[in-house]
């Protein structure tokens, strides 16, 4: 069918533009540019920032002078990020307009519109309420969900996506009882790895907005020690008030430890759930379907704990934190396709 074929094709290039989008907005987080154009949508009341070179910007923002460099980081992000918004509205129109084929459920492509919608609105208040840590870390986690949809998606309109038999279909095939219980046990295990994989990332971008992850400079103890002093207290409060300017980070040092330390603590439960349910199915036969996803799990785990640990050990290059995104959003969509070929038809 025409139009399925490109929905495939969309919804591919749109996994493909939203990891892009992600990554580009660790970036710019990263080199401190998520303020580089002060209001939104345009760039000092321009559509670009060379349009905002050529006027009088520091009359309309006296307090934060022109960065070109910073600026043009920005509206990059932002351009690609509209064109992704626009991407899923064509889906979203595909959809309606062959919903009496069955291809995507309508409920679907609405939910993909409205989750990038939210997206959007995010990324307005990220600016307006100048990088709130709790804005900017729900910022990271509709820029995933957004991604986890489209893949999702991808995965189930692929002709050959990895899938579990049916459950009749199994009893046809003479896996028998225990067979389909060990394949509900790892189901249930891959889901929990997706659960708290979601809170590991949630406790990622809280830790980079408020700038906490030069508080342990060292691996695996934390400025030498195995448990420093922390502020728990201070560490995970979401509102603060607006007409604060959150850029550099507002927290003391033993808060900014707490953050870190649990992000660390965080790393090791995703990594024990999510190897074990990849590792119970490349020793279970009943689950051979589920090999190639297990083992992009596991690839996808390694990498980013060589990254993570690499990261404090070269002292945080930006490339390297940069790639800690990526890597983040690899082993999401990598546990993504484990659940879906665990998943019953």
């Amino acid at each position: 069918m025409r139009a399925a074929r490109w929905m495939r094709r969309l919804c591919l290039l749109g996994v493909l533009l939203c990891f892009t989008v992600v990554v580009l907005g660790a970036y710019v987080r990263l080199t401190a540019a998520g303020l580089g154009c002060p209001d939104w949508p345009g760039c000092y009341g321009h559509l670009t920032p060379a349009g905002a070179q050529t006027a009088d910007s520091a009359a309309a923002f006296p307090g934060r002078p022109l960065e070109p460099g910073k600026a043009w980081r920005e509206m990059i992000h932002r351009y690609a990020a509209t064109t992704l918004g626009l991407l899923i509205i064509t889906l979203a129109a595909l959809a309606v307009a062959t919903r009496r084929e069955h291809i995507v459920s309508v409920r679907y492509a609405v939910l993909l519109f409205a989750t990038v919608v939210v997206q959007g609105l995010l990324g307005m208040l990220t600016v307006t309420w100048q990088l709130k840590p709790l804005i900017v870390t729900l910022h990271l986690l509709f820029g995933m969900t957004t991604l986890a949809l489209l893949w999702w998606l991808a995965l189930a309109l692929r002709r050959d996506s990895w899938h579990a038999p049916s459950r009749g279909g199994a009893a046809a095939q003479g896996l028998g009882r225990q067979a389909a219980t060990t394949r509900a046990f790892v189901h249930g295990l891959a889901l929990l790895g997706l659960g708290v994989l979601v809170l590991q990332i949630a406790l990622g971008g809280w830790t980079s907005s408020n700038y906490a992850a030069l508080a342990c400079p060292d691996v695996p103890t934390c400025q030498g020690r195995w448990w420093p002093h922390t502020d728990y207290r201070n560490a995970f409060v979401l509102w603060r008030g607006l007409n604060i300017n959150y850029e550099g980070g507002v927290l003391a040092n033993p808060a900014r430890v707490a953050i870190h330390l649990t992000h660390r603590v965080g790393a090791l439960l995703t990594t024990a759930v999510l190897a074990s349910a990849a590792l119970l199915v490349l020793r279970r036969r009943a689950l051979q379907s589920a090999r190639l996803p297990a083992a992009a799990v596991l690839v996808a785990l390694a990498v980013q704990l060589t990254i993570g640990v690499s990261m404090v050990l070269r002292a945080f290059p930006l490339w390297l934190a940069t790639a800690h995104t990526a890597g983040a959003a690899l082993l999401l969509l990598a546990t993504l396709a484990l659940l879906r070929a665990l998943t019953p038809r």
